[in-house]
């Protein structure tokens, strides 16, 4: 399964390495180049996956935190939540669930740090109406997407890379578009 997910969330766009114990994990967080999002079950070898967001939180309080696990209890999503996990997902969970989950993570940790004094690029949203004067979030996202790809002449890679998505999940958002 860990195998799965690494491959998967690298075709996602992020750099990933896995570890298959708390310990090997927490030894990583001590590490220059510690994760920024961790992504963990809580059904673990040795200590438990708990016990790891408990120590992970007061190592790197930074990071960010998502739970899949296929052991969900009502109790165990209550603790993860003082734990300041991200999100909590049940096994199987589709893909599209972990991506959303993972850029949940990232506006985390972006919120978190100071953006730099200068910023070079920066795409405005467009006004979005709809009949009652408002325009729903789905809306904003569509025109988004739909304006990055006229930007980039339909360039599907480059408009990816303009909104800090994968092209799977463009891929999703345009296939999921064109059925309405």
């Amino acid at each position: 399964m860990r195998e799965m997910l690494l491959r998967a969330v690298q075709e996602m766009g992020f750099a990933a390495s896995g570890v298959g114990t708390a310990e090997l994990a927490l030894k990583a967080l001590d590490q220059p180049d510690a994760p920024q999002i961790i992504l963990m079950d809580l059904n673990l070898p040795g200590m438990d996956g708990l016990e790891f967001m408990q120590r992970a939180r007061a190592r790197c309080p930074q990071a960010a935190m998502i739970v899949l696990t296929g052991f969900g209890s009502l109790e165990a999503a209550k603790m993860a939540i003082r734990y300041d996990a991200v999100d909590f997902l049940t096994k199987p969970c589709r893909l599209d669930e972990l991506e959303t989950a993972l850029a949940r993570a990232q506006l985390r940790i972006r919120s978190a740090v100071p953006l730099p004094a200068a910023i070079e690029h920066v795409v405005e949203t467009p006004n979005v109406f709809t009949t009652d004067g408002i325009g729903t979030l789905e809306d904003v996202e569509r025109e988004q997407i739909l304006a990055a790809l006229e930007r980039h002449d339909g360039n599907r890679a480059a408009t990816a890379a303009e909104l800090g998505i994968s092209e799977r999940t463009l891929y999703y958002r345009l296939a999921r578009y064109s059925r309405r």
